[in-house]
């Protein structure tokens, strides 16, 4: 979840909704990679969630990195909700997920070395405090009441928001995970060719991430549990947007679609005030109930921005949004995948032409089946293992023509990262394929064996 925005004068003219998102185009040149992951921490004794206070807590964990690493702190009034360092945050999900939001880094390369070392320093922090840190798409185990409430005023807005609008938003909140790439783009054009890709192509992320087979102890019959609460959950905000794929889609028809998305709230003075289910037009008018007379400004849209879930999203750059938390290895993977899908020329063209034939239908169906059965899912007569294969093959490609080398030109181009997924599709094995054989096998059914086989 996002950090409070700040700054940005009144909005005076709609036109400045769409400047906003414009504002982050890029030259090829400058064009960076960012990448954020979530992961659940547990305490070893008892193998129960890290609740906010205490000697073995997410706050423990917060100051610990704070005062062993040099991350400056974030507060939410007496509340240590986040840390910040340089170009990347730390920040709490609801239920305690902690989440490293990464610089933007021009290399998968260096994407992967600030996920080690991110997660060497959290490793170093739980040690001491006897806890560990698991990346899961869903907690395996954990019920819905023992998961502890971050104390940040949005998320006890949302949490009494998601009783009213599908059936699983508590359980996105409080017990799923993501790992997520964001990506910028050059132009109107190239965002809605990249926004379009990056949509159709989200249940390959899913079926090749799936790692969320359990839930409440025991297996959910989904391979990404994750995947099919968003398939469930408010449908203003979630879903595969086929008005993407429609002639005419740019930057306005973007802010159409986030105007018409019921507020959550309005940031101001270090509080959250209350706007559950009212409507930015009317903000737009200064006739918003929660704040009567009052106009936005741009940090109140870029706010509004962070409160719709598709399976990808653009803010001033793209968000690809469709994975699974994972192992350790498999962090630098997904990066990987959307790298070489977008950032290269022919590789975005040779990606358009794999999906631009497709319906709403398809799209929907392989979004679903992806959830359900993982890599042996198909829809509209695609199948996920043949897709996924050529999909690692187109960006291969990109990533070859991208032919960016590691550190002092010593380590080859950046293809090397997609080999876990090379080895999943050949397989035809995702992590929660591998969970869920552990389970009926060697673990006879103990799932508290993952903590110890899984952790990082």
């Amino acid at each position: 979840m996002s950090i409070p925005q700040q700054g940005g004068g009144p909005i005076e003219r709609r036109e400045q909704l769409a400047e906003y998102v414009a504002s982050g185009e890029k030259p090829v040149a400058d064009w960076r990679i960012g990448t954020e992951h979530e992961k659940f921490g547990f305490t070893w004794d008892d193998l129960k969630p890290l609740p906010y206070d205490g000697p073995r807590s997410i706050n423990a964990m917060l100051e610990g990195l704070r005062d062993r690493f040099g991350w400056r702190p974030v507060l939410e009034g007496e509340h240590l909700i986040g840390l910040q360092r340089g170009d990347a945050n730390v920040s709490l999900e609801p239920g305690g997920q902690l989440e490293l939001s990464g610089a933007p880094l021009e290399t998968i390369h260096q994407t992967c070395d600030e996920v080690n070392a991110h997660l060497a320093e959290v490793r170093q922090v739980a040690d001491d405090i006897g806890a560990g840190f698991i990346g899961l798409g869903a907690a395996p185990i954990w019920s819905q009441d023992q998961m502890p409430m971050m104390p940040k005023g949005r998320y006890r807005l949302m949490t009494d928001y998601m009783d009213r609008v599908g059936t699983l938003g508590k359980q996105m909140m409080y017990r799923t995970c993501t790992v997520q790439v964001n990506l910028d783009f050059g132009s109107e054009a190239d965002m809605v060719k990249k926004l379009r890709v990056g949509l159709a192509l989200q249940p390959v992320a899913t079926a090749l991430f799936a790692n969320s087979p359990f839930l409440d102890g025991k297996p959910n019959g989904m391979k990404s549990w994750r995947a099919h609460i968003w398939q469930n959950l408010d449908e203003a905000r979630t879903g595969m947007l086929p008005f993407v794929f429609q002639d005419g889609f740019g930057y306005d028809a973007w802010v159409d679609y986030i105007l018409d998305v019921p507020m959550y709230f309005v940031y101001r003075d270090g509080k959250y005030i209350d706007a559950l289910g009212q409507s930015f037009r009317d903000f737009l008018k200064g006739r918003l109930p929660a704040l009567p007379g009052e106009v936005p400004t741009l940090s109140d849209w870029a706010d509004h921005m962070t409160t719709v879930f598709p399976e990808a999203r653009v803010k001033k750059y793209i968000e690809m949004r469709g994975a699974d938390g994972g192992p350790w290895r498999r962090l630098c993977a997904l990066p990987a995948v959307w790298v070489g899908l977008l950032y290269d020329g022919g590789a975005l063209d040779a990606a358009w032409d794999l999906v631009k034939g497709w319906d709403d239908e398809t799209r929907e169906g392989l979004r679903r089946a992806a959830a359900r059965d993982g890599l042996a899912g198909e829809a509209g007569g695609v199948a996920l293992r043949d897709l996924s294969r050529q999909v690692l093959d187109i960006a291969e490609a990109g990533l070859k023509a991208r032919a960016r080398p590691g550190a002092g030109g010593l380590i080859g181009d950046e293809t090397h990262f997609l080999d876990a997924l090379r080895e999943t599709v050949e397989t035809g094995i995702t992590p929660a394929d591998e969970l869920l054989a552990r389970y009926h096998g060697d673990w006879q059914g103990d799932l508290s064996r993952i903590y110890r086989d899984y952790s990082y």
